[in-house]
């Protein structure tokens, strides 16, 4: 079955009428509005009963904007109305005119002027460190919209699949903690509006591509948002799905083309193979159920074949680059979409901002399927997905499984890291790795490492420390342990609330004074006294270290294999290293210096990053166990 998108234009959307009382009426204009100078093509997309019967034009006329093509849909409630903009177009109020011979509409339609230095915008890259917030858990700047009467979901703290009240003046409340940490960019979950009657929360179901839920905030306070953490020194990052939508969606009663979502005789899922597209041996049938299958059954799977969905969803991406200031994209389930379209859409969206970033979560743990994801790698097929950053799961993988094996066998423990990074001849680009220890949809780190704070170290020392962009799940830092002691693994328990982030909260992470006097993890169970800021320190000393590290943006890796549960390596370029020791082990360790010696011979003025003092590593230098020693010299 088609679904048209039905495009919300709510920028200055006064309708009037020339004749008395009529039935027609435009409930939905998508994009909402538009700009002077843009280089993606603007189709109106327009809703309302009978809307195909009447004709278009914009007014004023002679100002560099005319509608060009008007085309119909499946339904007759909906048009796309093709509208060209000169370069030297006026910036005005238009109105669009809408006649069927005998009765007149107008609707007004800003297109505005552009930001002089909007086309060439910087983005993120791996100079940055990404904290990932889930907004409904992190903290609640705004008790007044927690449930509101356009909502179907009301606000239910107490159920771990609840809305919890969370929203954007939360996040503005607390930017300097995120500045402070070290954090470069905020990575959102989706805070477009999802009105599903239930497990709304994390926004994944949006039933609304172009307004804010309002449990979160508004379109305008997003914008502030955004503005504020630049004056912090943050970008912001929007993640976008583009596979599926909310069954709740408002064109899901009448969509615009028979084919805008995929749709089988019966319910059908997709089978969560998405190496049908690049296995040779693959059927076209399990291909097309793979992204054609819905994800879920309350998730409709988009239709990215139809031109007129792809339009949509190009616009969609520039409009809120542009409307917020935006400076890049996480995109959700990437590999569930069809890929051509898809790779039309990412070029699309870099042809508009050739220095914006986006990065695709590609969640699988084969490093040659990932490789696949990444823009200009040399694919046999010869398919190029122009997606330029892609989520390392294999790393993320093996971190997670090395750091609570204490007694590991061959193959275990520290080896583990050793051979995932030893694939990196496959990567186009491995400075475009988003690179992971915990996520919104993977159990806590602090529960994978049985509530551990000196392999938690490790971890955060790693992320520092490696190739690629890291990315920080907001209370990672903390070590944050589910709240759902029964099923740490459940989404709802994990995705536990910020101390501190709502009115009467016992505990304040968010502060110094409540993080030194924390007496208990977000699983309820004691803490050691001093802990949760010790952590803080620890993470935040490291992170701001590296922004001005370029030897970790751009420098080479050198690693040395053991079998001891222990690893070594170099970051490196012309003038500095970094060498960074892992003994992950149960024992102290002698560091093998002397081993090392091909880049280790003629370094001089060694620091200790964490401490600041001098340090000299030599092979009567002991690693304590389970502990980090990072120092960085000169060459």
């Amino acid at each position: 079955m088609k679904r048209v998108f039905l495009f919300v234009a709510l920028v200055c959307i006064s309708l009037s009428a020339f004749a008395a009382k009529p039935k027609f009426e435009i409930k939905h204009v998508e994009p909402l509005s538009w700009w002077v100078g843009m280089t993606t093509p603007l189709q109106i997309m327009v809703n309302g009963e009978g809307v195909s019967a009447y004709d278009v034009t914009i007014l004023p006329e002679k100002q560099g904007v005319e509608v060009t093509k008007v085309h119909k849909a499946d339904s007759p409630n909906y048009i796309f109305v093709d509208v060209a903009i000169a370069k030297d177009a006026k910036a005005d109020v238009y109105r669009l005119c809408f006649s069927d011979g005998k009765r007149k509409y107008e609707y007004e339609y800003v297109i505005a002027e552009r930001r002089a230095d909007s086309k060439y915008r910087e983005s993120f890259t791996n100079a940055d460190l990404v904290y990932l917030i889930m907004p409904d858990r992190f903290a609640n700047g705004d008790p007044s919209n927690d449930t509101t009467d356009s909502t179907a979901e009301p606000a239910a703290r107490d159920e771990y699949f609840g809305r919890h009240g969370g929203d954007i003046q939360g996040i503005i409340d607390h930017l300097d903690y995120i500045a402070d940490l070290g954090a470069t960019v905020i990575w959102s979950t989706p805070m477009l509006e999802d009105n599903v009657p239930e497990e709304s929360y994390h926004g994944y179901a949006c039933t609304d591509y172009y307004h804010i839920d309002p449990r979160m905030g508004t379109n305008e306070l997003y914008k502030e948002f955004v503005q504020k953490a630049h004056e912090k020194g943050i970008k912001v990052i929007m993640d976008v799905v583009t596979n599926h939508c909310g069954t709740s969606h408002w064109w899901m009663n009448d969509l615009p083309f028979n084919d805008w979502v995929h749709q089988f005789p019966e319910y059908t899922g997709t089978n969560i193979c998405f190496s049908t597209n690049m296995d040779t041996n693959a059927s076209k049938a399990d291909l097309n159920v793979q992204e054609s299958g819905w994800f879920v059954p309350s998730m409709p799977d988009m239709n990215l074949d139809n031109p007129y969905v792809l339009n949509y969803f190009k616009q969609w991406a520039a409009w809120w680059i542009e409307y917020a200031g935006l400076d890049g994209f996480r995109v959700d389930t990437y590999p569930y979409n069809e890929k051509g379209p898809m790779s039309q859409w990412c070029a699309a969206v870099r042809e508009e901002y050739p220095n914006i970033n986006i990065v695709g979560e590609c969640w699988t743990s084969s490093i040659p399927q990932l490789a696949y994801w990444q823009d200009d790698n040399q694919n046999k097929d010869g398919f190029d997905s122009n997606l330029p950053a892609i989520m390392d799961f294999p790393l993320h993988d093996a971190i997670r499984a090395s750091l609570p094996e204490n007694n590991p066998g061959w193959g275990q423990g520290m080896t583990r890291v050793y051979d995932i990074l030893s694939h990196d001849f496959v990567y186009e680009n491995l400075d475009n790795m988003m690179i992971f220890v915990g996520n919104h949809d993977v159990g806590r780190i602090g529960d994978v490492l049985g509530r551990n704070p000196e392999r938690l170290k490790i971890a955060m020392a790693m992320m520092a420390t490696m190739r690629g962009i890291p990315q920080v799940f907001a209370g990672d830092e903390l070590m944050f342990m589910s709240a759902n002691v029964n099923d740490p693994w459940s989404h709802g328990g994990l995705r536990a609330d910020f101390p501190g982030g709502w009115p009467g909260d016992k505990q304040d992470f968010f502060s110094a004074e409540g993080r030194a006097a924390a007496k208990v993890h977000t699983d309820g169970k004691p803490v050691e006294n001093g802990l949760i800021a010790d952590l803080y320190d620890y993470v935040s000393h490291l992170f701001q270290w590296r922004k001005t590290k370029d030897v970790l943006h751009n420098g080479k890796t050198l690693h040395f294999m053991r079998r001891d549960n222990t690893y070594g390596y170099f970051r490196y370029d012309d003038d500095d290293v970094v060498f960074v020791y892992v003994n992950n082990s149960n024992e102290p360790k002698n560091i093998p210096w002397s081993y090392y010696s091909e880049i280790s011979e003629g370094l001089t003025g060694g620091v200790n990053v964490i401490t600041g003092e001098p340090c000299e590593v030599s092979d009567a230098t002991v690693a304590a166990p389970q502990s980090v020693l990072i120092v960085e010299y000169k060459r």
